[in-house]
C-alpha cells in the first residue's frame, strides 16, 4: 500500500502558515538561551522559596518558568521529601485514590524519520514493519477487550501510508468492534503531526486525545537527533497541539523523552509549552504530560551511547516537579519502567498508565512480544490483571471510565473543574462502577477478592450521600449485568 512518493505526502501534510501564525516576530515560545541563564540564576534556591512554591503548587495554580526552574535546582532532600508529599496531596486532591487504565496499540511502523534513538527509523533493517488491515486491526483489538480493556492510545508510525484516512478508518474499527460485555469506548492517538483540515476528519470520527511529544525542546539537539523526515521540522512538531485544538479536538497530550538532552531543560520546555497553549486557548493546556525515559531497541547504539540518561532517583524528582508545576493536569507513566518504578513514582502525583501492554505490530492477537516489531523494549511485562491487583494493593481503583468524555466534560469544562479540585468528585464514582465491571467479567478470583474490598473502602469514602445512594444502586444494576452505567 503505496499512496504517495514520502516527499509528496510531506509537502501536501505540511502547511507552513498553520505554524506561523502561532509565532511571535517569526520566532518559537521556545528560548533556548533564556531557559539556561533562567535555571542559572535560580541555581541555589533558598528553603523559604522552595516552600513558597510547594505552597502555591498546593493551592493548584499553576508556577512560572521562575519558580519551576527553583524546584529544579533544589539540592536539599529534605525539601524533597516535602515536595513529594505535596505531589501526592494535589494528586489526591484533583483526582482521588483513582488511576485510569489504557493500553497502547501500534497500529502501523512505517517511517519516514531517522530518529537515531528510535528502533522505528528508517533506516533500521533489523525492524520488521508491518501495517494492520481491518482484519488484523478487529483481532487486536478483540484480545484487548477479552482482557478487559476500554481506553486504548493508537500508535501510528509517521508515514503516507498512515495517513489521516487510514487513521479515520482504524478509529471507527475500534469503536464498532465488540466483544459481549466488552468494547472500546476511548481511543486517543499518537501519530504524525497533523494540519488543521486532517485533524477536523479525525475530531468528527470521534478521537479521543491527540497526543504528540516534542522529545526534545533543545533546537540544536532535536536538529541532531531528527536529521530526515517530517520529524525534521522542528516548529511543524511543536505547534502540533495548537492546531489540533484549533480543529476542535478538545484534549491534546505533550511529552518530552528525557535522556535526549538535559532534564532540567526538558522540564521547562514542558511548561513553556503548557504556557502558550493556555495563552492561546483561553486557559486550556494539555489534559495529559507523559516523561518516557530512552529505553533499549533493537539496533539503536545510541541509546547506550547517550550522555543524558537519568537514574530512577532523578526521574522521581522530574516527575514530582512536573506534579507541582501543573498541578490539575493529567500525568501518565507508561510500561517503559519496570514495576518497582512505577510503584515509586505513582505516588509523587501519576494518574494515568498502561498496562498489560505489548507493542509490537500485531501482538496482542498473537500473543508475541517480538522485539524487531517493537519501537523500544518494554520494562513491566505483567499482565493488566496483575497490574491491577498491585494497584488495589497501593489502594487505587483502576479506571476504566470514559463518560466525561461521552458528557462533553472535555477542554475547558474539564480544565475549569481541574483547577477547582473537583475531578474527583465526578470521576471516582464512576472509576467504581467500571472497576466492578473488569471485576465481575475479567479479573482472578485474587484481583477480585482485593477489588471489592476497595470499592467498599471508596463508596464509604464518597463525601455525597445522595451520590453514594445512586452508586450502590448502579452497582446492583451492573450484578444482574447491565453494563455502561455513569453519573
Amino acid at each position: 500500500m503505496q499512496n504517495a512518493s514520502v516527499q509528496e505526502w510531506m509537502d501536501a501534510v505540511i502547511k507552513p502558515e498553520q505554524v506561523e501564525k502561532y509565532m511571535e516576530n517569526g520566532k518559537d515560545f521556545i528560548n533556548d538561551d533564556s531557559i539556561h541563564e533562567l535555571l542559572r540564576q535560580k541555581k541555589q534556591p533558598d528553603k523559604r522559596e522552595i516552600r513558597e512554591i510547594i505552597a502555591k503548587s498546593l493551592e493548584l495554580n499553576r508556577l512560572e518558568p521562575e519558580e519551576t526552574a527553583a524546584l529544579l535546582n533544589c539540592t536539599d532532600e529534605e525539601l524533597w521529601q516535602e515536595m513529594y508529599q505535596a505531589g501526592l496531596k494535589i494528586k489526591q486532591s484533583v483526582y482521588g485514590r483513582r488511576i485510569v487504565t489504557f493500553a497502547p496499540l501500534y497500529v502501523s511502523n512505517y517511517c519516514v524519520n531517522s530518529c537515531v534513538y528510535c528502533g522505528f527509523r528508517k533506516e533500521n533493517a533489523e525492524s520488521v514493519r508491518h501495517w494492520l488491515n481491518r482484519e488484523e486491526l478487529r483481532n487486536e483489538i478483540k484480545a484487548l477487550v477479552k482482557k478487559g480493556h476500554k481506553r486504548l492510545i493508537m500508535v501510528y508510525g509517521e508515514h503516507p501510508d498512515s495517513d489521516v484516512h487510514y487513521i479515520a478508518d482504524t478509529l471507527r474499527v475500534a469503536y464498532e468492534t465488540k466483544v459481549g460485555n466488552g468494547e472500546i469506548r476511548r481511543s486517543n492517538v499518537n501519530a504524525a503531526p497533523l494540519p488543521v483540515e486532517d485533524l477536523k476528519i479525525l475530531n468528527d470520527v470521534g478521537i479521543g486525545t491527540f497526543q504528540v511529544f516534542q522529545e526534545t525542546y533543545h533546537h540544536d539537539t532535536y536538529k541532531k537527533l531528527h536529521p530526515r523526515g517530517i520529524k525534521a521540522d522542528y516548529g511543524w512538531r511543536l505547534y502540533a497541539l495548537h492546531r489540533a485544538m484549533e480543529a476542535g479536538v478538545d484534549d491534546v497530550g505533550m511529552g518530552a523523552l528525557f535522556g535526549l538532552y538535559d532534564w532540567k531543560f526538558e522540564v521547562m520546555g514542558l511548561l513553556y509549552h503548557t504556557i502558550d497553549l493556555e495563552k492561546c486557548f483561553d486557559g486550556v493546556g494539555p489534559h495529559t504530560i507523559s516523561f518516557p525515559r530512552l529505553e533499549p531497541a533493537v539496533n539503536t547504539p545510541f541509546i547506550e551511547k547517550s550522555s543524558y540518561k537519568i537514574n530512577d532517583d532523578t526521574f522521581k524528582k522530574l516527575v514530582t516537579v512536573i506534579r507541582l508545576t501543573v498541578p490539575y493536569t493529567g500525568m501518565i507513566i507508561t510500561a517503559r519502567e519496570n514495576a518497582r518504578v512505577r510503584r515509586e513514582v505513582i505516588p509523587v502525583g501519576c494518574t494515568q498508565l498502561d498496562a498489560g501492554s505489548n507493542i509490537a505490530i500485531g501482538g496482542y492477537s498473537k500473543e508475541d512480544p517480538d522485539h524487531n516489531r517493537q519501537q523500544f523494549i518494554l520494562g513491566d511485562n505483567r499482565s493488566l490483571d496483575e497490574a491491577i491487583r498491585d494497584l488495589a494493593g497501593m489502594g487505587y481503583i483502576t479506571s476504566f471510565c470514559t463518560a466525561g468524555y461521552r458528557c462533553g466534560r472535555t477542554g475547558g469544562y474539564f480544565m475549569d473543574i481541574a483547577k477547582k479540585g473537583k475531578v474527583h468528585n465526578l470521576c471516582m464514582p464512576n472509576a467504581i462502577l467500571t472497576f466492578k465491571e473488569y471485576l465481575l467479567d475479567y479479573a482472578s478470583d485474587e484481583t477480585r477478592e482485593a477489588g471489592e474490598r476497595l470499592i467498599n473502602q471508596e463508596i464509604d469514602a464518597l463525601p455525597d450521600n445522595q451520590v453514594r445512594q445512586k452508586v450502590l444502586g448502579f452497582l446492583e444494576r451492573i450484578e444482574a449485568g447491565e453494563r455502561d452505567l455513569y453519573l
